[in-house]
């Protein structure tokens, strides 16, 4: 069995420049003030739209992020719309096999990095998953069937994709404290690079 963490890429080299003047030039269509672009006007316009709640405009571009997370925290990204997603499916992918290293990879809860006692019973519980899982496969159960006994820190990755706008949702709900850990664990620093990458669209999203 392997422990890893959690992590994320995106999948396309984000261009600011080009995602922000295509907004603009999207925005300004409404007004006909297409006249009005210059330099530095997308930042000064696309923050007047967003302030003013006028986010429609911000799905006219969309950013892929591949995440490598478990499966508990995937079951509830997939609940968002709308959103395009691609996942590593435990129906056709056999852990027992030589491609996954005969063994299954978990996530580890960091909440227990410093309680060694329940971690130590999450381990034992991943341990008796894992030689459920392979046991079954033995005796002849296909990966759909034995993939019952997989745990929710069962390792996934998934490709998701959503318009600028879907991603400013997405962010201000899975930032928020009241948000799983293993969720903000990973939502967290996803939001930190768009701050970085797209300020003007991800500035006012205020982590706790």
């Amino acid at each position: 069995m392997k422990i890893i963490e959690p992590s994320f890429v995106f999948e396309d080299t984000l261009d600011p420049v080009a995602i922000m003047s295509k907004i603009e030039r999207a925005g300004r269509t409404c007004y006909k003030s297409e006249g009005r672009i210059g330099d530095g006007t997308a930042e000064k316009f696309i923050a007047s739209i967003v302030a003013r709640g006028h986010e429609s405009v911000l799905e006219h571009a969309s950013v892929t992020v591949r995440l490598i997370c478990d499966r508990g925290v995937t079951h509830e990204i997939v609940r968002h719309r709308i959103a395009a997603y691609s996942q590593e499916s435990t129906r056709y992918c056999n852990y027992s096999g030589d491609k996954f290293g005969n063994e299954i990879t978990v996530i580890r809860p960091f909440f227990w990095n410093d309680d060694p006692e329940k971690f130590a019973v999450w381990r034992e519980a991943m341990e008796a998953a894992e030689k459920a899982y392979n046991a079954l496969i033995e005796m002849g159960a296909t990966p759909q069937e034995a993939r019952s006994v997989l745990p929710n820190s069962l390792k996934t990755e998934l490709v998701m994709t959503m318009d600028l706008r879907e991603w400013r949702h997405f962010l201000k709900l899975r930032t928020s404290p009241a948000a799983h850990p293993q969720m903000r664990e990973i939502a967290l620093p996803i939001l930190k690079e768009f701050k970085k990458q797209l300020p003007v669209l991800f500035l006012d999203i205020e982590a706790e």
